[in-house]
């Protein structure tokens, strides 16, 4: 038997909404660590990056879903939703940390932000083309818009994932290579899916 279709017999028995309650624990862990003094001298600054950075990680192992099935044989495509409607869930947080706590809910100091700083703009337009894809994650939408609608719109997190790489390069200021790791990843990711498939030949 294959390595792929050992793993697949493994997780066809792992049901998906264990993800929801461990992906819970990061920010309960983050937020008690902070009220406690565990982040250092700005947690605001620690919750926000550590989120972030999350969010961003859990949308690189969302892109490697598809070019695991498609090339190696490994089919998680069930744990999809839960790790996509995760993502969402850090990245509002990381934009709530960023307008309640950082900023106080200054919406007009907010608005001038977003305005003038790209790498905010970049973060808005990633964390804005992720909104649509957590609203229609569920069977209802599904129905309702019809499969290939559906599948159309959810392209939307291509766009959110390379906003939200672009933002996080934009963000630091030493230009340290991590950050063009995480862009790198996700445009190679992205170029694997241009890769035409290969006709399947007659038996």
């Amino acid at each position: 038997m294959r390595i792929a279709d050992r793993i697949n017999q493994v997780t066809r028995r792992v049901p998906a909404w264990p993800i929801y309650i461990v992906g819970t624990l990061l920010p309960v862990w983050l937020f008690w660590q902070a009220t406690t003094g565990g982040l250092g001298v700005d947690p605001i600054e620690a919750i926000e990056e550590t989120l972030g950075l999350w969010g961003l990680k859990l949308i690189v192992v969302g892109l490697c879903i598809t070019p695991l099935r498609r090339f190696a044989g490994v089919n998680l495509i069930r744990f999809r939703r839960a790790i996509g409607l995760l993502t969402f869930f850090y990245i509002a947080l990381h934009f709530l940390t960023w307008l309640l706590l950082d900023l106080g809910l200054r919406w007009e100091q907010a608005l001038g932000d977003i305005i003038k700083r790209p790498y905010i703009t970049m973060g808005m337009v990633g964390l804005l083309a992720m909104i649509p894809l957590a609203l229609t994650s569920n069977n209802y939408a599904v129905r309702k818009l019809g499969a290939a609608r559906w599948r159309k719109l959810h392209k939307l997190v291509y766009l959110a994932a390379v906003a939200g790489a672009v933002h996080f390069l934009w963000l630091v200021k030493a230009w340290p290579l991590e950050p063009f790791l995480y862009l790198g990843a996700i445009l190679g990711l992205l170029a694997v899916r241009m890769i035409p498939k290969r006709p399947r030949l007659a038996a």
